[in-house]
This record gives C-alpha cells, sequence and structure tokens, in this order.
C-alpha cells in the first residue's frame, strides 16, 4: 500500500499587521473619547454633594433657631463660611469642613433666608457652581457647572 503524501503547510506569520493595530487604536480613540467627557461631569456631580448637604444643614439649623428664638440667624452683612474661614457659622451650629470647594453665604431678615453654596471652579473650567436653600427648604441649583 502506498502512503499518501500529507502537504506541507507553510508556517504562517503570527503578529498583527499595521492596518489591524490601526483599527485597535481608532477604536480605543473613540470609546475614550465617549467615555471622558462622562466620567468628568460624573465627577462634579459627585463634588455637588458638599453644597446639597451643608445647605440641608444650614436649613435644618436655622428652622431649629427659629423655633427656639423666633427669628432666623443672619451673620453680619458679608460673612461668608469657607474652607479658609471655617466657622464663620458657628453660631448657628455650622462648621465646614476644610477641604470644602464651596463658599457659602446667609443672608435675609427675621422671616426669610436664603442660604448660597458657590464653587468658582469645581472642575477646570471657569464657570462657577451655586446652590441656594431658603427658608421653605427649597434647594435649587442656580447655577450648574456639571452639565455635560
Amino acid at each position: 500500500m502506498a502512503r499518501r503524501k500529507v502537504p506541507q503547510l507553510k508556517p504562517k506569520n503570527s503578529g498583527f499587521t499595521l492596518i489591524e493595530i490601526l483599527i485597535v487604536l481608532v477604536i480605543i480613540g473613540i470609546l475614550a473619547g465617549l467615555a471622558i467627557p462622562r466620567f468628568v461631569g460624573a465627577t462634579s456631580r459627585a463634588k455637588q454633594v458638599e453644597a446639597k448637604q451643608v445647605l440641608r444643614q444650614i436649613y435644618t439649623m436655622q428652622v431649629s433657631h427659629r423655633i427656639e428664638h423666633d427669628t432666623y440667624w443672619i451673620p453680619a452683612y458679608g460673612s461668608k463660611a469657607s474652607a479658609s474661614d471655617p466657622k464663620a457659622f458657628a453660631a448657628l451650629g455650622v462648621e465646614i469642613m476644610v477641604q470644602a470647594r464651596y463658599e457659602y453665604e446667609i443672608t435675609g431678615d427675621r422671616d426669610h433666608f436664603v442660604a448660597t453654596a458657590t464653587a468658582p471652579a469645581l472642575d477646570d473650567d471657569p464657570a462657577i457652581d451655586q446652590w441656594t436653600i431658603d427658608q421653605t427648604g427649597e434647594l435649587k441649583n442656580v447655577v450648574n457647572d456639571a452639565v455635560e
């Protein structure tokens, strides 16, 4: 019986071609271009949590002060609490953390108040981010720097 000859396969060069590498790089670039803006927006929204929490704390302490003293607590004109002056609202029972990104201000009179939180640069652009809360407890984002 005759043996059948098995054809010899030529060894194939294993590796990637330049075109394949370029296609992968283009795909990675497109994915990064889509993901990075979303990531930046998400981090800005996470930073806004500080303003919401401190403003809600100010509201709660203002309501307590109003019940006890029949007036809202209003600091001296121009007084602002921030990382550089964390104890500006200590008389109200609100202390700002030393890593605070926002600057806080309370204005009003004995029957009304508005507390404002302003961040001059929440992310890397020059736009501000600003939140307010008033005696009704309504929290508003006046200027949103976290929009995508």
